[in-house]
């Protein structure tokens, strides 16, 4: 998986390598127990620093997205919990994407099918 960091962006560099590493989860391109690259390896390919990555990782972990432990590193969690609830953060980002396509006059059969081949 290659992460790709927008240095122009508003959102921080922890949160789109954390965004991307989560949809590499989703869409399986990232595979239960896959090893990620080290806190150093990932820092280094993207130019970032070290203390990035690593409150990358532990945000990923604190979410149940990973597993880590100081012998093997980094691994995507065989099993991740299912809450079934969306949270608050993402429905507020959610509606503000809906906002903006009925602004920019997206019809609704639009996005219903961009949510079907996105999920």
């Amino acid at each position: 998986m290659i992460i790709r960091i927008d240095e122009y962006s508003d959102v921080p560099i922890y949160m789109q390598i954390r965004n991307q590493i989560v949809m590499g989860i989703s869409s399986g391109e990232l595979k239960p127990g896959e090893q990620l690259p080290t806190v150093r390896a990932l820092a280094l390919e993207i130019g970032i620093n070290t203390m990035t990555v690593s409150k990358t990782y532990q945000l990923l972990k604190q979410e149940g997205y990973i597993m880590t432990d100081r012998k093997n590193g980094a691994r995507v969690r065989e099993q991740i919990t299912q809450s079934g609830v969306i949270s608050e953060e993402n429905k507020l980002q959610l509606r503000r994407i809906v906002s903006e396509a009925r602004l920019s006059g997206v019809g609704k059969d639009v996005l219903k099918k961009l949510i079907d081949e996105f999920y």
